[in-house]
């Protein structure tokens, strides 16, 4: 929501001022409409969220044809979409473990 890429209902942002430090008109603003997926600039200059770009760049293809190869011609739904951060403790660092949890949406034929 405070990015712009989702909405709040009207029972959610009429809550939020009682939890954050918020201005209560913001709460007309977080039930609009988003447009999803327009985070400026194209390419980021954050280098966390580079490093996601960079991955989906590298490993983007091969994802997409091992999900095609197990489930068909389709997408993995971010709409109905569950993702988990968890540190993972290693002898060379800690690592950062990824878990997206998304339904399979195969394309219909016209």
């Amino acid at each position: 929501m405070f990015y712009g890429q989702a909405t709040a209902s009207e029972q959610e942002a009429e809550k939020l001022p009682d939890l954050l430090p918020l201005d209560p008109a913001i709460t007309s603003a977080l039930q609009e409409y988003p447009t999803k997926g327009s985070l400026d600039p194209a390419i980021p200059n954050d280098p966390l969220i580079y490093r996601f770009y960079e991955i989906m760049q590298m490993y983007g293809m091969p994802l997409k044809d091992v999900i095609q190869e197990q489930f068909g011609d389709g997408i993995m739904s971010a709409i109905d979409l569950t993702l988990d951060v968890d540190k993972v403790e290693d002898t060379k660092g800690n690592r950062v473990k990824i878990t997206m949890f998304g339904k399979f949406i195969p394309y219909k034929k016209w």
